[in-house]
């Protein structure tokens, strides 16, 4: 399990932020089979949201629906103030998707790409080349893009995608599994680019199969189980719901050591190392009591270490033993 230093409390601004995509009681089915049995989301603006869920959990129907690609049987949703039942023109002129399979045309340049899609939002041609340069150039693409698309790499595409995503100036943008079937050094390139995009100010609404992926990205995440949301909280507080969790102690001091260890209760020693392992949620509250124990008795520890739960452990107990997946849907691209 990984280990943290304990995190120091930051100070946040109060007021709440804007709501960038909210839904209530949404539901679709596909014949007999339920996929969103009634869940409900509230993404504050210019935050990374992670959705998380086994393969047919509906993490990609969650996205076409408020992307308004299909439509829901129940409930309501408001993307970036609008209805998607009533002004899905208007949650399509604020929104980018890009989803789990390319929309890069192969037979084309990259440069040809990004001005197709200039042309699809109406921009001028002047407008068109400007923004398409701007661009090629922030993805680090200017190089090749007067070679066909086809001759890309896996992360040249994704990148290209997300560029060609961004011609319409998004705020709100749906990443579907954007690094599935990248390299490591791929994977790690896309998430700068999606933190650069955040620190622009636009919202993020991220699926992955990389639990590592949402621990690094997302401010909030939800994992998604049978139709329902199973749990929702920032990563660490989502794996404070899983047991296992305690706090290491390690003293170099052998006379420390033994007074801490005769004193505590519920304590895992390791003599060798001088260590003592105590159960905790890793909450703030618990380790401000294990600290002024320590500062009432007289004992300082030489380290303290904070050990919790991982994504993993937090995914499978949410989760349980694979779902069945559900049925094939018709794979689109919009944007």
């Amino acid at each position: 399990m990984p280990s943290s230093v304990m995190p120091m409390p930051s100070k946040r601004d109060s007021r709440p932020s804007p709501v960038a995509v909210s839904a209530v009681g949404l539901r679709k089915s596909y014949g007999d089979k339920t996929v969103l049995d009634g869940i409900d989301l509230r993404i504050p603006a210019g935050s990374v949201f992670a959705l998380l869920g086994p393969n047919g959990a509906g993490k990609t129907t969650t996205v076409q629906i408020l992307s308004t690609l299909i439509t829901a049987d129940g409930g309501q949703a408001q993307v970036a103030g609008h209805d998607i039942a009533t002004s899905p023109h208007g949650v399509r002129a604020a929104i980018g998707v890009t989803g789990q399979f390319s929309a890069v045309d192969g037979l084309i340049t990259g440069e040809e790409n990004m001005l197709l899609m200039a042309d699809l939002h109406h921009l001028s041609k002047r407008e068109g080349r400007q923004v398409a340069a701007e661009l090629l150039e922030r993805f680090d693409l200017v190089g090749a893009a007067k070679k066909p698309a086809s001759t890309y790499s896996g992360g040249m595409k994704r990148r290209l995608d997300i560029a060609m995503t961004l011609v319409g100036n998004p705020r709100i943008i749906f990443l579907d599994e954007p690094t599935t079937g990248l390299d490591p050094r791929s994977r790690h390139n896309m998430w700068g680019i999606i933190r650069e995009l955040v620190s622009d100010g636009v919202t993020v609404f991220l699926t992955t199969q990389y639990l590592e992926e949402a621990d690094q990205l997302a401010d909030r995440i939800a994992v998604l189980n049978d139709g329902g949301i199973a749990a929702e909280g920032s990563a660490e507080e989502l794996k404070r719901l899983v047991p296992g969790g305690h706090v290491r102690l390690r003293f170099s001091d052998p006379v420390a050591y033994q007074n801490a260890a005769s004193a505590l209760r519920e304590v895992t020693r390791d003599d060798e190392a001088l260590a003592l392992q105590i159960p905790s949620d890793g909450s703030q509250r618990e380790l401000r009591s294990i600290l002024d124990w320590l500062d009432a008795a007289g004992i300082e520890a030489d380290e303290l270490t904070v050990h919790t739960p991982d994504l993993d452990d937090v995914f499978f107990a949410l989760t349980g033993p694979n779902q069945p997946g559900q049925p094939n849907q018709p794979k689109e691209s919009v944007r």
